[in-house]
């Protein structure tokens, strides 16, 4: 079935749907990790987005019931150079195709993926369309710079969660239990993730280090939060503009000092905010598997997974008290913070990986170190 793709800046390609009829709006945007399709598709950091992947083949290994890092696709649509529809892998358990026809995405293949993400470098991450059904490109082009841009957007809400839980109970709908008699269920080491469109890794990551992690929405106000004096705060990831989500800012700011914190990726720029800086919004952004970080703490690179349109500017923060802790080794941009007088620290990038490679893991340990000297 042909699609067709529109940018905002007028390019025009096609290609062929691999999911059937239907249509996605959002940034597009792409990745360049060569594997990790299924956790990159059910990343919450996506949500807004068309995700185009670099490596060509894609949907080799099929899909599974274990590898996936939220309760659905989030991603609004699918591009690919190459669909393979025979997966082959002892893991598999469906197709790709399958995967994303049973939730309404669409996915797209056989258009020229180099020639997305080269326009992408070059001009930065776009509004844009991909259709089955409007096939007509001055239509699409007009409708994708009809789109509401990225900037300005708080997409948290679309993906933290309604009600606080221990993971991974879920809570059902009908449940409702008092936040301080939840945090009662539970003894030993327990700390409070403030849940912007968290990855499941992160969760497990800490449960592995025999942290109860209880889950809240990320409008819970803080006075609640400080009530249990948790042993611990982490900032999950999310989707959209940092700046755009004032709420949680307000939180974070009001929780600094209170417990150890832990920032990652939306919840590092938060947390940038809450010290008084600002973000801004990256040309195209970092997204991949394959991002080189330097610790200016140990001197150590590190090849990390990242996910990310906005950064903090460091020079932007007014407490001499704030440390550059991790940089950027393509483009210099702030990657880790911290701030020792108020136990906390933030990367932009994802030490829980899934996918990608587990430099960066030791954060968690930080992470434990701080609660137990506190």
């Amino acid at each position: 079935m042909k699609a067709l793709l529109a940018l905002e800046d007028g390019l025009v390609l096609w290609g062929r749907s691999f999911t059937g009829e239907g249509e996605s709006a959002g940034e597009v945007v792409f990745n360049t990790a060569m594997t990790g399709y299924q956790e990159i598709l059910t990343d919450p950091s996506y949500k807004g987005q068309i995700v185009t992947m670099t490596y060509p083949l894609i949907g080799n290994y099929g899909i599974n019931h274990e590898d996936i890092e939220s309760r659905g696709v989030q991603v609004e649509g699918f591009i690919v150079k190459e669909y393979h529809p025979y997966p082959s892998n002892w893991r598999a358990q469906g197709r790709l195709a399958d995967y994303l026809k049973a939730v309404g995405k669409l996915g797209v293949e056989g258009l020229d993926t180099r020639a997305i993400t080269k326009r992408l470098r070059e001009v930065g991450a776009m509004r844009g369309l991909i259709s089955t059904v409007d096939l007509d490109p001055q239509s699409l082009v007009r409708r994708a710079r009809e789109l509401p841009s990225m900037e300005g957007q708080d997409l948290v809400p679309l993906v933290t969660c309604r009600r606080p839980y221990w993971f991974p109970e879920f809570p059902s709908e009908a449940a409702e239990m008092d936040l301080e008699t939840l945090w009662k269920q539970r003894s030993g080491r327990k700390v409070v993730l403030y849940d912007y469109g968290v990855k499941f890794n992160i969760i497990r990551s800490l449960i592995e280090r025999g942290l109860h992690v209880l889950v809240v929405p990320a409008s819970t106000p803080a006075p609640e939060i400080l009530r249990l004096k948790p042993d611990g705060i982490i900032l999950s990831n999310g989707p959209g503009d940092p700046a755009a989500v004032t709420y949680a800012v307000e939180n974070v700011r009001q929780c600094l000092g209170a417990a150890p914190m832990f920032g990652i990726c939306l919840g590092h720029q938060l947390l940038g905010l809450a010290l008084g800086g600002r973000t801004f919004k990256l040309k195209f952004g970092h997204r991949g598997a394959n991002q080189p970080v330097k610790s200016q703490l140990s001197g150590r690179v590190e090849i990390t997974s990242q996910n990310h349109g906005f950064a903090v500017d460091l020079q932007s923060i007014p407490d001499p008290a704030v440390e550059l802790t991790h940089i950027n080794l393509n483009d210099n941009t702030l990657e880790g913070l911290r701030h020792p007088g108020l136990r906390a620290f933030s990367v932009q990038y994802h030490p829980e990986a899934c996918p990608g490679p587990h430099d960066a893991n030791y954060l968690f340990e930080v992470f434990l170190q701080l609660i137990e000297q506190s």
